[in-house]
């Protein structure tokens, strides 16, 4: 496995005006059940070689949600990584990478929520979405990109206050 690079990544924390997340339920045709600890996650990508990290995060999250009315409030300095679990490493990430480097970002929702399209998505990456309390983020991602989202958690909390 430490042959293996991390795959550049930038992940999306959305806050709307009553500083809740938005978080979208995995597409069903991933192995996680519905509503299982997992299930459910906020907007994250690859970046594309030459791309930076911004631009990235801004097209994910349109590739991702539809959404595209936002406003960058904040960033992580340093990239957050997590490993893959042994039993994934050569399966997922086509196969490519021990695990993901993440620059993570906040941003401000600034339409309305009927704007929101999943069906924009190339691969139907989510099938159902929801705002929900900052704090209860990592109980619902899975355990291996847990502590990735206590950092994110910790890091914007003065933006979820």
């Amino acid at each position: 496995m430490s042959k293996l690079p991390y795959r550049p990544c930038v992940g999306i924390m959305l806050l709307n005006a009553s500083n809740k997340v938005w978080i979208g339920r995995r597409a069903m045709k991933r192995s996680v059940q519905q509503d299982e600890p997992g299930s459910w996650q906020m907007p994250q990508g690859g970046i594309d070689e030459g791309e930076d990290p911004l631009p990235a995060a801004l097209r994910e999250l349109e590739e991702e949600t539809g959404i595209s009315d936002v406003e960058v409030i904040g960033q992580t300095e340093n990239w957050l990584t997590y490993d893959l679990p042994e039993h994934l490493v050569g399966k997922a990430l086509k196969g490519k990478y021990c695990g993901q480097k993440q620059k993570w970002f906040a941003m401000r929702y600034l339409g309305n929520d009927s704007a929101i399209d999943l069906s924009k998505a190339e691969d139907d990456e989510f099938d159902d979405w929801r705002w929900e309390d900052a704090a209860q983020l990592p109980g619902l991602i899975v355990e291996f990109k847990r502590p990735v989202y206590e950092q994110v958690v910790e890091h914007f909390a003065h933006l979820t206050a």
